[in-house]
């Protein structure tokens, strides 16, 4: 698996192309993010149709908030993308929800949709996170990345930071989870 600068490396390539005008770069995220995007939506009482008409718009949201100046990466473009995808599902369930008749409701599970406070609060949460990141530094911040974003195994993070082993990766990971928990807790 790519280590988190490599793929950074690859969304500033990407923002480069868009910025550029290469619509290419727009079938490249499309591609990436089909897959989980149409899982999401299918299991969430979605149609394949629905996931490239949600997936479409998401792409078209960050083409549109790169060339207008307004996009800040702070996380992998997959990561934005999907969630542009799911907050316009949960918006898009919760109108069709509204419309349903009072007597079909019953069928239909109870979805929690995050109001824009929510996801304010959660954009500036994960925001200081970041910066907290950074101010942690290596290898906690590399350890961490790997592990929570990356979603990597012990074993391969061991092998790829050059760790004795998983079980060192484990120790070393609580001692990083803990200083950031630290740092954190002085910016509150």
């Amino acid at each position: 698996m790519e280590n988190p600068l490599t793929i950074l490396q690859s969304d500033n390539r990407i923002l480069d192309r868009i910025r550029a005008g290469d619509e290419k770069a727009l079938t490249m995220l499309y591609r990436d993010n089909n897959r989980a995007v149409t899982s999401f939506i299918l299991r969430n009482n979605g149609t394949p149709e629905d996931a490239d008409d949600l997936l479409q718009e998401a792409v078209v949201i960050l083409w549109e908030k790169v060339h207008g100046g307004m996009f800040e990466q702070t996380a992998k473009l997959s990561t934005f993308v999907f969630a542009v995808v799911k907050n316009l599902w949960f918006r898009r369930l919760a109108r069709r929800k509204k419309e349903i008749p009072q007597d079909m409701e019953a069928d239909i599970p109870a979805i929690d949709v995050p109001s824009p406070l929510e996801d304010l609060i959660e954009s500036e949460e994960a925001e200081t996170v970041k910066k907290t990141l950074d101010r942690l530094g290596n290898p906690c911040k590399q350890l961490l990345l790997l592990y929570y974003w990356e979603e990597l195994s012990m074993e391969a993070i061991a092998q790829q930071m050059g760790f004795a082993g998983a079980d060192t990766v484990k120790s070393k990971k609580y001692q990083c989870k803990k200083a950031l928990e630290r740092l954190l807790c002085k910016n509150i």
